[in-house]
This record gives structure tokens, C-alpha cells and sequence, in this order.
């Protein structure tokens, strides 16, 4: 398989993604005048600001020929300083929201320690283990698996306010008010006065969770759009670098921007988790939960200092009605959902007259639609992925409790998921990528997905194989999570079994690889293969994907407690893999379009805001023939 395309006319209109005569614009059948109709459009096109309008995308300097694609080595181009700001802006907001996360499994499984009024242990306490509600195992899975459901449904709201009213700046600001507000909530469930109330202490510590969800999902839905736009490679281009040719491919590009992005996403989450578990075990949750605050304080500042060097996008008014419009509009007059004809959904195959008042793009945004959708389709996949990345934050850290901890917090393990990322994440891109490329083997979007399908599946098996052996060596056999009545009668904890937590090492690390592979590339592909005018919104649909899995992994909840803990790993592991080999099968073939489709002709239209130039060339035609 090959990711060079040959991209001829011939190519091109097999592809299906434009007329190659008249280069995107096609020909309305019996529509009388048409070839001067299709030349007055392209010379008023011309007269429009080139700055933002590309009439003819088939031409542009530095094109690559079909055979500079085939042999030329492709580079990235430059990561700009604004791209790093804003990946900094997302490292505050990890900090921010995995640090408070990170204490929800703890604060609603374990008890209040004895005597305690923050949930840290006493000195002396021969079970250390830091607690609030003591709600149980099955309580806290479902509380972190509702926690991602409900965070990852808001971007879709978030995606809609960027694009129809606020823009991505502002609602990026909208966002960090709301995590702020919800922080402070949080504060006080946890304060000391609050937390040896039981029932006072959960209202308020799930009003804090519902407001994090919120304020997190807005942000989600915005931060890595605004991130990628600020790339000006928008199409290939031959330059000479070291007295060599190579391709500056704006898709690899976009790949490493993804992976600094997440390089700094598990940089924020990895100092949250790490130096919060450990505030909550030796001071309290009260100033676990406030310290993200500092942090994240920092964010508005930043994007102030820096707004005039971004790239800013406005809102464009939701396009979500005129896209369903058109897709009902094309269902119509389909032969079956499965043989969608759109191009019945071009203005220029619609005479004038007939046209609906809603069809103001032109024909090229109509494949950008397509090219979306592919990418949507694409992303239904992406719950089964999910399945035993789930797994991590609830049950495995769960599973660490049970183990000898040697005074480690058994939520600070599960850190080893972004130390493995952090330290793979330059390896893969300045070894495993390039060094693929030098050899002729693109390690292409569909391929990196498939494997990072088959990496999680590995690390649910070694979570399955790890609680086996807890269950055959704890005290309490295979109810590791229960209690016993110590020699003073007090109910505690049951002793750990005796393996050592550091041999929980292997499913973090394969978990961590299976999210460089599957999931940073879902971002990039989500942010390449949308139209310009809903990049929020078909990012919004991938992190949705998210909140879909959140909503399965509550069906395993059952499966979340003594003695199921097994059959629990072992079900996702068979459920990740089938679903790995699916997704290969389903989408192969679209690695060898990667290319054409990276490359299509791009629209004129932008939004209510501003109609496409098509529609407006119309308008005038009808204003001279009247």
C-alpha cells in the first residue's frame, strides 16, 4: 500500500472528488449558456480578496509532480511559537482538570480515615490510604466513568457556541470561568467542616464535578482547532533543505503538531496527578483541589499576551442546519443510504431557479462534507478503543490499593500512563515516523489506529493476569477489595496482597502507546479531513466518542467489584481486539486515498457571516438577466 496517489484528471474524477474540466465546477444539464456562465464565475472570482478566496487550486508554487510524490522524502514544516502557547494553555487545563480528577476515585471509594477531617491519614495509621465518602469500588468506577461521559458530551455544546456566536478564543475564555468556579466547589465539598458530613459533602463534590465537566468540555472542543489552524502549510510543497529536495507535507506536519500537543497535555496531567495525590494523602483533598486553580489562572493570561499573533477564526453562524438540510436534500434523491449521489447536492448541478434558499456554498464544500463524514465514520469506532483506556483511571487504580505499596499513593501508579507517552512521544517522532518514511513505509492514519487498537488490547490482558495473582495471594482471596475485623474489632481494610505496585508497570505503558497511536492521530485526523467552517464541531464528534464509551463502560460496572475483577479485564481485552481487526477491515482502503483527499479543491464558502463566492456570482447572474 502506498500513499502516493497519482492525482491526474483520470484519478481525480474516479475519486470522485471534482470535475477535472472545469476544475470543481460542473456542468447543470441542459442549462443553456453554461460554459459562459462557468468562465463569468471564474473572472469575478478573481476580482475577490485573494487573501481569503482560492479560485483554482490545481496550480500553486512549489507543486510536486507526480513523481517528485513518489520519490521525494516529505518533511514537516515549522511548529510556530503561537502553537506552543497554546499547547501550553492546554497544559494548564490537564493540570487542572487531571489533578482533580485523579482524587475522585479515592474520595468516593475509601472512608474517612479515623479521625480525620481532611480525608489524609493520621500518622500511625497502619492503612494509610486516603478516603471521604467510602462509597465503595463500584460507586467510584461509576462516578469516573460518568465524570468522562458528561465531559466529553459538553464539547458538542462547546464546538456549536465557537462556531455559530462566540468564536474559539472567547469560548476558550468562557471555558476557564466555568473550571474556575467549579474548583471552588470543589474546595468547599472538601473542606474540613464539609467532608465529615457525608451526604453534604457528595451534593457538593458532584456540583463541582458537573461544572468541571463543563468548563473542560467547552475548552476540549476549541483549544486543539485553534492549536492546528495556526499551521500556514496548508498544501505540499517542494523546497530544498541541506542540498536535498523533499516535500514539505502539511499532513505530517499536522501529526507532529498533534503529538506536542499531547506531549504537553500528559506533561499538565502528569504534575497534576503526581503532586496532588500526594497533597491529598499528607494534607487533605481541600488543597488538592485548589492548587489546579493557580495553575490554570495562568491560562487567560497567556492567550491575551499572545492574541495578536494568532490566527483567529470568527464565528460563522451554525452551518449544523444547512448540513442536514443538504443531507436530507441528497437522501432524497439517493437510490439507498448506501449509494448516496451528492452530487445532486452541488448549486452548479441545480439550475438557478430551483435552487433552495438554503444552498449558498459552492460545490467544493459539498466534498469537504464527505471527507468529514469519512473522518466520522471513522470515529464510531473509537468507544471500543476507549473500553480499556477507561479501565485506568477506575478500576486499575483500584487495583493498586489491594497491592504493597511501600508508602506510595496507589492513584500516583497510574502516572506511569504519561511518563510512557512523554518519553515515547520524541521517539516516535524523530525514530519510529521518519525512519518508517526513509524505508517507504508510511505509517498512515488507518495503520496507526489498527495498532494502537491491538496495544490496548496487550495492556488489558496484563491487567488481567495481574489480578489473577492478586486474588491468589491476597488475605481475603478473592474479595481483595473487602474488610476485615482487626484484634481491637475496628473494620478496616483488607491487607494488600504481597506483590509489589510497581509490577502494575506493563498495562500503563501499553496503554500509553496505544494513546500516541490511536488517539493523537484521531485528533489530527478529525482537525485535516473537516471543512474549514466546523473544525470544532467534527472535533467535538471525536471527543464525543469518549463520552459513548463512558456510557458502555457502565454496563461493565457490575464486573467492577471482588470476585469479577477478571472476567472484567478479560471481556474489554476480547472486545478491544475484535474491534481492532474491524476497524482495519472496515477502513483500510481509505489509506490509499490519504493523499486525494488531503488535497482537494478548498471551499469558498466560510458562513452565514460571509456566503460562498459561488452564490454570490449567481446572485449577480440572475440581477443582469432580469
Amino acid at each position: 500500500m502506498t500513499t502516493t496517489i497519482n492525482l491526474d484528471n483520470d484519478a481525480v474524477a474516479r475519486a470522485g472528488l471534482a470535475d477535472p474540466e472545469t476544475h470543481g465546477i460542473h456542468k447543470i444539464e441542459n442549462e443553456p449558456h453554461q460554459d459562459d456562465l462557468v468562465e463569468e464565475k471564474r473572472q469575478h472570482a478573481l476580482s475577490v480578496d485573494q487573501h481569503s478566496v482560492t479560485t483554482d487550486d490545481n496550480d500553486w508554487p512549489g507543486k510536486p509532480t507526480e513523481e517528485q510524490q513518489r520519490t521525494l522524502r516529505r518533511v514537516s514544516g515549522k511548529i510556530k511559537w503561537s502553537m506552543w502557547t497554546i499547547a501550553f494553555v492546554e497544559l494548564c487545563e490537564r493540570f487542572s482538570y487531571y489533578g482533580s480528577a485523579v482524587l475522585y476515585t479515592n474520595f468516593v471509594n475509601h472512608k474517612l480515615p479515623n479521625g480525620s477531617t481532611t480525608g489524609a491519614p493520621l500518622p500511625g495509621d497502619p492503612h494509610p490510604q486516603a478516603g471521604a465518602l467510602g462509597m465503595g469500588p463500584k460507586a467510584a468506577q461509576g462516578i469516573s466513568l460518568f465524570n468522562q461521559f458528561f465531559a466529553y458530551i459538553m464539547p458538542l455544546l462547546g464546538a456549536w457556541i465557537a462556531d455559530a456566536r462566540m468564536g474559539r478564543f472567547w469560548t476558550l475564555h468562557l471555558a476557564i470561568g466555568i473550571a474556575i468556579i467549579a474548583h471552588v466547589v470543589l474546595v468547599a465539598a472538601s473542606a474540613p467542616n464539609v467532608i465529615i458530613h457525608k451526604d453534604s459533602s457528595f451534593a457538593a463534590f458532584i456540583i463541582g464535578l458537573l461544572c468541571l465537566c463543563v468548563g473542560t468540555g467547552f475548552f476540549k472542543a476549541n483549544v486543539s482547532p485553534l492549536l492546528a489552524e495556526q499551521n500556514e502549510d496548508t498544501r505540499m510543497r517542494v523546497e530544498e533543505r541541506n542540498g536535498e529536495l523533499v516535500i514539505v507535507d502539511p499532513a505530517i506536519t499536522n501529526t507532529r503538531i498533534f503529538l506536542y500537543f499531547y506531549f504537553c497535555i500528559n506533561i499538565g496531567s502528569l504534575s497534576g496527578q503526581i503532586g496532588m495525590v500526594y497533597v491529598e494523602k499528607y494534607v487533605g483533598f481541600w488543597l488538592a483541589f485548589l492548587i489546579p486553580t493557580a495553575l490554570f489562572l495562568l491560562a487567560p493570561l497567556v492567550l491575551w499576551s499572545q492574541k495578536k499573533n494568532y490566527k483567529l477564526s470568527p464565528p460563522t453562524g451554525s452551518l449544523l442546519e444547512k448540513f442536514l438540510k443538504m443531507w436530507f436534500y441528497v437522501r432524497k434523491r439517493s437510490k439507498s443510504i448506501r449509494h448516496f449521489n451528492w452530487d445532486v447536492a452541488r448549486p452548479s448541478k441545480v439550475a438557478i431557479n430551483e435552487r433552495p434558499a438554503w444552498m449558498t456554498y459552492d460545490d467544493a464544500w459539498v466534498d469537504e462534507v464527505r471527507r468529514g463524514l469519512m473522518a466520522c465514520k471513522v470515529f464510531l469506532f473509537l468507544p471500543v478503543f476507549f473500553l480499556p483506556y477507561n479501565q485506568m483511571t477506575g478500576n486499575l487504580t483500584t487495583q493498586a490499593s489491594t497491592m504493597m505499596l511501600h508508602g506510595v499513593p496507589n492513584d500516583i501508579i497510574q502516572n506511569l500512563n504519561p511518563i510512557s507517552i512523554v518519553i515515547m512521544i520524541p521517539i516516535f517522532d524523530h525514530v519510529l515516523y521518519p525512519g518508517l518514511r526513509r524505508i517507504n513505509l508510511p505509517f498512515t492514519p488507518i495503520k496507526r489506529m489498527t495498532a494502537g487498537f491491538f496495544m490496548a488490547t496487550l495492556a488489558m490482558v496484563a491487567s488481567a493476569v495481574m489480578q489473577y495473582y492478586i486474588y491468589q495471594k491476597s488475605p481475603c482471596g478473592w474479595h481483595a477489595n473487602g474488610t476485615i475485623i482487626n484484634s481491637q474489632g475496628e473494620e478496616v481494610n483488607c491487607p494488600p496482597a504481597d506483590i509489589n505496585v510497581w509490577a502494575q508497570s506493563l498495562p500503563y505503558i501499553f496503554i500509553g502507546i496505544a494513546e500516541i497511536l490511536t488517539n493523537v492521530t484521531s485528533y489530527e485526523y478529525a482537525f485535516s479531513k473537516a471543512p474549514e467552517n466546523m473544525k470544532s464541531l467534527v472535533m467535538s464528534v471525536n471527543l464525543f466518542m469518549s463520552a459513548i464509551s463512558a456510557a458502555i463502560g457502565q454496563a461493565f460496572t457490575p464486573l467492577s467489584g471482588d470476585p469479577l475483577l477478571v472476567w472484567n479485564y478479560t471481556s474489554v481485552s476480547v472486545i478491544a481486539l475484535v474491534g481492532g481487526i474491524a476497524f482495519w477491515f472496515c477502513f483500510r482502503h481509505l489509506d490509499a486515498d490519504e493523499d486525494s483527499w488531503n488535497m482537494i479543491k478548498k471551499s469558498e464558502f466560510i458562513g452565514h457571516n460571509q456566503p460562498g463566492v459561488t452564490k454570490a456570482v449567481d446572485l449577480e447572474h440572475n440581477n443582469e438577466h432580469e
